[in-house]
């Protein structure tokens, strides 16, 4: 069994434990950036050591622009994780998206405003590349286990993130819409973009609670509806979380561990002693 921690699952909106994990720690992070948004939940789940952390804190106390991303990442960073499986809540913006469907999204557009979505700045510049925002091989892997689960999955398609916590007005649903997209939530883009940083394979399990507001039957679907819809999901992310991590093997072989090596622009000889130190744990191996 393995004993060191290098996967670690988010659960969003109505998931907020983790079905199956055993040897249960709680394990309180400290960061540069300040605290998570709660203690972990470290233990084992199929073989794996794993680590757990209910994105909006356990009771959902947190909203999304409240949430202390670079702190959630930067803590999975230093408990040694490789890897992070995300669950999220999202709205449909096509018909053939249902509620109840999982989208494995592969593409992300930025709506959000107010938001601190890179662990950079302070006399260190860093520009990663982030045309592919998931992690192929980590998507991959969760393909297989909807495979040989039978949750239903599709894999593919973008998601807006949008800032919130108010939803869109129609016409910002229908706009997005026009563009193309499939799905709206948001949490998942500012969790892509430091994971890429930190050089974290990442991947999101975009959760259908209901359709989007442009949809003529939306008005129709109640609070009870979407609650029940989001336990629903809850049980199938589960068991593609837990098949994803029985499937999972090391060493990685995608290049995400590589993210910085061609990013950090500034020269070394002029990047603050504080920002340096703030950031060991990202960048040591470079500079």
């Amino acid at each position: 069994m393995e004993s060191e921690i290098r996967i670690g699952i988010v659960g969003g909106s109505g998931l907020y434990h983790m079905d199956g994990l055993t040897d249960v720690e709680e394990v309180a992070v400290e960061t540069p950036f300040g605290a998570p948004s709660d203690s972990f939940r470290t233990g084992t789940l199929e073989g794996r050591r794993v680590a757990f952390l209910a994105r909006h804190g356990r009771g959902h106390t947190i909203s999304p622009s409240e949430l202390n991303y670079r702190a959630n990442i930067y803590a999975f960073k230093k408990l040694g994780v490789e890897r992070i499986l995300s669950a999220s809540a999202v709205g449909s913006l096509k018909e053939e998206h249902q509620p109840l469907d999982i989208i494995l999204p592969d593409q992300f557009v930025d709506r959000t405003k107010a938001r601190a979505s890179t662990f950079f700045g302070d006399g260190l510049v860093a520009h990663i590349s982030f045309g592919d925002p998931v992690c192929s091989d980590l998507a991959g892997v969760v393909a297989s286990a909807a495979a040989e689960t039978g949750v239903p999955l599709k894999n593919g398609g973008a998601y807006l993130c949008m800032e919130g916590p108010q939803f869109s007005t129609k016409a910002e649903s229908e706009l997005y819409r026009s563009w193309g997209l499939d799905v709206i939530g948001m949490t998942g883009l500012q969790e892509a973009k430091l994971a890429r940083e930190a050089e974290i394979c990442y991947t999101t399990m975009a959760l259908v609670t209901d359709y989007d507001c442009w949809h003529p039957d939306h008005d129709a679907v109640t609070v009870a509806d979407i609650i029940s819809n989001l336990q629903k999901n809850s049980r199938n992310a589960q068991a593609l979380i837990r098949a994803s991590v029985r499937r999972m093997s090391d060493p990685r072989a995608c290049g995400c561990e590589h993210a910085l090596r061609h990013a950090l622009i500034t020269d070394p000889a002029m990047v603050p002693a504080e920002t340096r130190e703030r950031l060991s744990l990202l960048i040591g191996k470079y500079l």
